[in-house]
């Protein structure tokens, strides 16, 4: 989800001109709500999925569209931008994980809350590029990379439709906090000691759509793929409590006014 901030800058144009004629009355803001549910991973690398909320804001003005937004961009809010390019800060949420979860007394990692920045430039009107780098300010620790493209097909706000790759990155202590085993894991689980390094933990696509079903009341849907790979895939703990293969999908219904 993002919300843009654009700023209003004040200009001279001639000696003479009168502040009346140089103010131009802007359009009203639109806003749409979106609520519903999701299915992903109850941890990064489990075979088992939960239900979690589904949220999002967007803003406009006047007849201008919503902006696109994939189903798995951070919460976050345009500072700059410049023609087709912007950048802001970003903020995301990662699972925790209990030993419950895992069926195997492992280290709980707390529900972690991350902050970093995003970026993002659009090449013509259908493709956007856009990556966040984001850390865990709690739970995890870790930093957490997320680069990917999206082809877009819409027809103003009337449906929308997109697909894109993604591959995710994540540093030692992301991977340490779902995927490494400690020796003191190990005795307690039975589970071979590893140290997962970082690098590529996982590629996959994302695919989205809109459709706008009255003026007011609106569906989305999303279904998003990845495949853990690297330190990740190999870990001791995927092999046996999870999967490789991380499946997240939700709907939700929308409000405009």
């Amino acid at each position: 989800m993002r919300t843009q901030i654009l700023g209003a800058a004040a200009a001279l144009v001639a000696a003479g001109c009168a502040m009346p004629a140089a103010a131009q009355e802007q359009a009203p803001y639109r806003y749409r709500v979106t609520v519903g549910a999701q299915l992903e991973p109850a941890y990064p690398g489990a075979a088992d999925v939960s239900v979690k909320p589904l949220a999002d804001f967007d803003r406009t003005r006047g007849d201008t569209p919503f902006e696109f937004e994939a189903a798995d961009d951070g919460f976050g809010v345009t500072v700059f931008r410049s023609g087709s390019f912007e950048i802001g800060p970003s903020a995301a949420f990662a699972s925790g994980r209990k030993p419950e979860d895992v069926g195997a007394p492992l280290p709980e990692v707390d529900l972690t809350v991350e902050l970093g920045a995003f970026a993002q430039v659009w090449l013509g009107r259908r493709l956007r590029l856009h990556g966040e780098v984001r850390r865990g300010v709690n739970g995890h620790e870790g930093w957490v990379g997320v680069a990917g493209a999206d082809a877009v097909w819409r027809d103003r706000d009337a449906w929308l439709f997109a697909i894109g790759p993604r591959v995710t990155w994540a540093d030692d202590n992301h991977h340490d906090a779902y995927f490494s085993v400690t020796p003191a894991s190990a005795t307690a689980t039975g589970l071979p000691a590893y140290d997962a390094g970082s690098g590529l933990q996982a590629y996959g696509a994302t695919a989205s759509a809109e459709f706008q079903l009255t003026r007011r009341w609106g569906l989305s849907a999303y279904g998003k793929y990845d495949r853990l790979t690297g330190d990740a895939a190999d870990s001791p703990i995927v092999a046996t409590y999870g999967a490789a293969d991380q499946l997240s999908g939700g709907l939700g219904l929308s409000y405009s006014f």
